[in-house]
């Protein structure tokens, strides 16, 4: 099994889903494409930062994504 991702956008919304993930023992792996277009010295999209998580436990997230996505 491999990583998939569930969400991208903008690193506060990216931290809030990430937290909620984790309190439900949830290993969540970011992709900061802000911080990596910075240091490379290019500009950066809003829509930059990614998070991914196992495949196998999308059942257990899922439920915490979609209530994250009808909050904000």
């Amino acid at each position: 099994m491999g990583l998939i991702k569930i969400f991208s956008g903008s690193e506060i919304l990216a931290l809030q889903l990430k937290d909620k993930l984790e309190s439900i023992d949830l290993n969540v792996v970011i992709k900061d494409n802000i911080q990596s277009a910075r240091l490379g010295g290019f500009g950066s999209a809003d829509l930059a930062v990614e998070l991914f998580i196992q495949e196998t436990d999308f059942h257990k997230a899922n439920p915490v994504i979609e209530a994250f996505r009808m909050s904000i």
